[in-house]
């Protein structure tokens, strides 16, 4: 009895002896582990850079499209894409197809005319011989002379009709031919969709014409694009925008913000507003039209401040940001600091630390050995 009344007691003191000593190991234990140590990092004069991005691509300001000023087929094509041409120069030459109808009245009207002059000629021999003979006066003549002049004004008139009907222009116009198609501007061409032998239309009432080519002045560009409406207001026009040319490896354009859209365009479930910046190009450089292009809209900027990483910054339950500052070997001060400007990487430090401050990377221990 004696004996089953001690087995449970000595289990008990056992278990509180192994746990002593487990206790004492562990701790024996942690004193022998290195202490943990953590990387520093100091302010850093940087500029930073508050910017939104857009999406888009640079075009030409303005593209003209040249239609022809008479329906036709195309004869000769004078140029191709990517020649530059200037105001005035032939793009292409267009022959006409006559319209029969019109046709047969030029024709008839040319038949009208020729029997008049020959009736009117009768007259005019007539009365020619009576004023020589003396029989009636100049002035009773004049009207003989008057008539057989507007006869041939209305000959000719009908002959150079039938030759607009025919060629789209009368010889004596020659110089300033309809079929001749020009350029209105100064420029790159960018396209000619039409080719040798195409028809074309001119334009008028019931359709926009057929359009012979595509000019632009490719100095002057212009980047469309779009940005979300959570960061259109804080856009203004003037602003400074850094394109990205996805094609164009290591260089970047500068452009300035002209115009923001006062409405919006639903687009995947969300609301995208327009924008359109003036590039700024060197003398020597060419960007093609229709290169798709990414633009970092400066919303804000700080030039030559004390900043540190965003990593560096740890929050009291209010949000209020401090950092830790060492002040001796493995021990840190607490400084609460003022911030200005972020760009998400590095933020502006205004008050709470100095350059020379070593600050705590808390997130970043490193064990010594």
């Amino acid at each position: 009895m004696k004996k089953g009344c001690f087995t449970p007691l000595v289990i008990i003191i056992i278990l509180i002896l192994a746990t002593g000593i487990g206790s004492i190991y562990y701790l024996y234990a942690k004193e022998q582990e290195p202490p943990v140590r953590y990387e520093n990092q100091t302010a850093e004069q940087k500029t930073i850079v508050n910017k939104s991005v857009a999406t888009g691509a640079v075009v030409p300001r303005d593209e003209v499209l040249i239609k022809p000023q008479i329906s036709g087929i195309v004869k000769h094509l004078k140029v191709e894409a990517g020649q530059t041409v200037s105001e005035g120069d032939i793009l292409a030459v267009v022959q006409v197809v006559p319209n029969m109808a019109n046709l047969n009245a030029a024709e008839n009207r040319i038949n009208r005319a020729q029997i008049n002059l020959d009736n009117v000629k009768l007259d005019y021999n007539r009365n020619s011989s009576l004023l020589e003979k003396g029989v009636i006066s100049q002035a009773d003549f004049q009207p003989f002379s008057m008539n057989k002049m507007n006869a041939e004004q209305e000959l000719r008139a009908a002959q150079e009709n039938l030759q607009i009907v025919q060629n789209g222009v009368a010889k004596r116009n020659r110089g300033g031919s309809n079929t001749d198609i020009r350029s209105t501007v100064s420029g790159m061409i960018l396209d000619v969709p039409i080719k040798v032998g195409n028809s074309v239309i001119e334009a008028n009432t019931f359709n926009e014409g057929t359009t012979v080519a595509t000019i632009a002045n490719m100095k002057d560009l212009i980047f469309e694009g779009k940005i979300d409406e959570s960061e259109v207001e804080k856009l203004k026009e003037g602003m400074e925008l850094i394109l990205t040319i996805g094609a164009i490896e290591g260089v970047t354009f500068r452009a300035t913000l002209e115009y923001i859209s006062p409405k919006g365009i639903e687009e995947n479930g969300a609301v995208q507003f327009s924008i359109k910046a003036a590039v700024s190009l060197d003398e020597n450089q060419f960007v093609r039209a229709g290169y798709s292009a990414t633009a970092d809209v400066v919303l804000d900027k700080r030039e030559d401040v004390m900043a540190i990483s965003e990593s560096l910054l740890q929050f009291e339950k209010d949000g209020s940001p401090y950092v830790e500052v060492k002040i001796s070997e493995n021990e840190y001060d607490k400084r609460t600091v003022e911030l200005g400007l972020s760009d998400g990487i590095y933020v502006e430090v205004l008050k709470g630390v100095k350059a020379e401050d070593e600050i705590k990377a808390w997130n970043s221990p490193v064990k010594s050995f």
